[in-house]
């Protein structure tokens, strides 16, 4: 199980750096519903993550590991497949970075977190969490691999609950400081914001990167 665990912390790290989803959180702790919504969302991306977990375990675990405990042939090419993939991606985040002093655009739907309340909140966690193109096919990658590593329904669990919680750590941070600093959090969360919003694409871009060129190589690797 350790080595599992192993394999999928770069992932989580990967999926707990979410710039926009973590401007997203901020903006709820500013708003007077936040001691609700800002739990909920946490919430609400944790279940997402463990959705998208359950079904690729579910797929994969009948195709199992190699009988010689190497990589099965399967995982090695799905994680050369996603390994290209978030290198496209890597590209798409780098060429689409704002300019100069340009403002980088938001979507137009952090207009409308005013007037979450705790359901809507947890809802888009789950969306953001599990639907999130990056998070998915890290979230895949993490399933593919903790179910290519032979281990038992409750280990397989454990594993991909350590990389759920990790990748749970970025919205969860500007939450905890939330509680745990009161109004004296808001300038500290602006900033964070701020910061967030101007260099998502440069942060986007690095991370899609590494990781597409480690899975790229464990990818290799398991064929070799």
């Amino acid at each position: 199980m350790g080595s599992a665990i192993g394999q999928v912390l770069p992932l989580a790290i990967g999926v707990a750096i979410s710039p926009i989803p973590i401007i997203a959180v901020v903006l709820m702790l500013v708003t007077p519903r936040a001691r609700t919504n800002g739990p909920a969302f946490v919430l609400g991306w944790l279940v997402g993550l463990g959705v998208v977990g359950a079904i690729v375990l579910a797929v994969a675990d009948p195709a199992g590991g190699s009988d010689d405990g190497q990589p099965s042939h399967g995982v090695s090419v799905l994680k050369l497949v996603l390994g290209v993939l978030l290198l496209g991606g890597a590209l798409r985040e780098w060429r689409g970075r704002p300019r100069g002093d340009d403002d980088p655009p938001m979507p137009k739907w952090m207009g409308a977190l005013d007037g979450f309340g705790p359901a809507k909140a947890a809802g888009a966690g789950v969306l953001l969490s599990g639907l999130n193109p990056k998070n998915l096919v890290l979230a895949v990658a993490a399933g593919a691999a903790i179910a290519d590593a032979g281990l038992s329904t409750g280990q397989e669990v454990v594993a991909y609950a350590v990389f759920a919680v990790i990748g749970t750590l970025g919205v969860g941070a500007p939450v905890a400081i939330y509680f745990a600093m009161g109004a004296r959090s808001r300038e500290i969360l602006e900033s964070l914001k701020t910061w967030m919003g101007h260099n998502n694409a440069a942060i986007m871009a690095t991370l899609l990167l590494i990781i597409g060129a480690k899975l790229i190589g464990d990818g290799i690797s398991g064929l070799a």
